[in-house]
């Protein structure tokens, strides 16, 4: 039997629909560390080396245009996008950054009662958007800290809408392969959208990785989505696109909200996506020093979780001492920030961005430090 809701009209002040106010707002990567003016931020798996020239100077053109209403349909990038990826450019969607295309779909398919699924390391967005509509939200174990289709199949049930999958995954780093990805829509029913989250797929070179694409050409209920924040390094700009079947982008672009990419967020995205050179150079570099890392840490005694992503995940033994979180709060004393991953379920791990050789290096000695004391 279904409880009923509560009788807000009585209240003494306006009140949010029930739990909206159990949501935990998402928390950022820290950026400032007390009495420290410049200090390494390694926390959010920007990227280091910035953004291409050529977009910093669609940026500084746009400016003279600041007073305009950008292309509501991001025209010019719409074009840009179909043709980078040999997309049919009807089928795309473009939104405030990537997140807010999970929000959207959230709107467009979930009702109170209904839920979705996720890996239990799941990206937090995927489940502040389906509380914000009422949904429950389901978590999948993740074996050897990776999705796995037969634990997203137990899942499921009647009232799943939506299962959200990041490949590679944040904040752990794994990887599907496309054997492995088709694998799991088979597993999917068919009124179920799977959502195939590509943020970082750019930097998944393995052979047997696939973005997803090919298979949302084909199906109907799948959209994959991708970001211009982590190989674009275009972050602040908040530029982010989806692309599935009509059946899908329909609906979101009903309740889009108008003007959502501004005039210099689409320019610079255009920009972007043409500098080859900016692109291979930022995926060199995580290949170069990925594995360093992984190796160097490895060599310290601490199990670094293989990663396709610019960032690998530390896993720190539950010792006193030796711990997690101690190891965060020893590397903010010397001026490196970043990432803790409890609120992921991951308490015993710290996500580290690939930075620089200086940077990669100097984690390495003051983990060595650590791990001596």
């Amino acid at each position: 039997m279904t409880t009923p809701a509560p009788d807000r009209s009585a209240a003494p002040r306006p009140q949010p629909k029930p739990g909206l106010m159990d949501i935990h707002a998402y928390v950022g990567g820290k950026s400032k560390i007390e009495g420290i003016a410049h200090p390494v931020k390694l926390s959010s798996n920007e990227n280091v080396l910035g953004c291409s020239e050529a977009a910093k100077e669609a940026y500084r053109t746009a400016v003279d245009r600041l007073h305009l209403y950008p292309d509501g349909k991001a025209n010019g990038l719409r074009a840009a996008v179909a043709e980078r990826y040999r997309l049919e450019p009807e089928r795309l969607t473009f939104g405030d950054g990537s997140d807010e295309i999970f929000a959207l779909l959230c709107q467009v398919y979930l009702e109170p009662g209904d839920n979705i699924v996720q890996g239990e390391h799941g990206f937090a967005a995927y489940a502040i958007g389906a509380r914000a509509c009422q949904a429950e939200v389901r978590m999948a174990r993740e074996p050897g800290q990776r999705i796995d289709a037969d634990e997203i199949a137990k899942c499921i049930d009647e009232r799943t809408r939506l299962v959200f999958i990041a490949n590679p995954a944040n904040p752990t780093g794994t990887w599907l392969t496309g054997e492995e990805i088709r694998a799991l829509h088979a597993a999917i029913p068919p009124s179920v959208v799977l959502v195939l989250d590509g943020a970082y797929a750019e930097f998944a070179t393995d052979p047997r990785f696939e973005d997803g694409l090919d298979l949302a050409r084909t199906a109907e209920n799948v959209i994959v989505t991708r970001t211009f924040s982590k190989i674009h390094g275009l972050a602040a700009l908040r530029v982010g696109w989806g692309y599935g079947p009509a059946g899908i982008i329909e609906p979101i672009e009903r309740i889009r909200p108008p003007f959502n990419t501004s005039i210099p967020g689409q320019e610079a995205a255009i920009a972007a996506l043409a500098d080859l050179e900016f692109q291979a150079h930022s995926v060199d570099l995580v290949e170069q020093w990925r594995p360093f890392l992984a190796q160097q840490l490895g060599g310290l005694g601490l199990e670094v979780t293989p990663s396709a992503a610019n960032f690998v995940l530390v896993n720190f033994p539950d010792q006193p001492g030796k711990t997690a979180r101690e190891a965060e709060a020893f590397l903010a004393t010397k001026g490196y920030l970043v990432r803790a991953v409890a609120n992921y379920g991951l308490p015993d791990a710290i996500r580290i961005t690939i930075g620089l050789e200086a940077h990669n290096r100097a984690v390495v000695e003051l983990l060595s430090e650590f791990m001596g004391r």
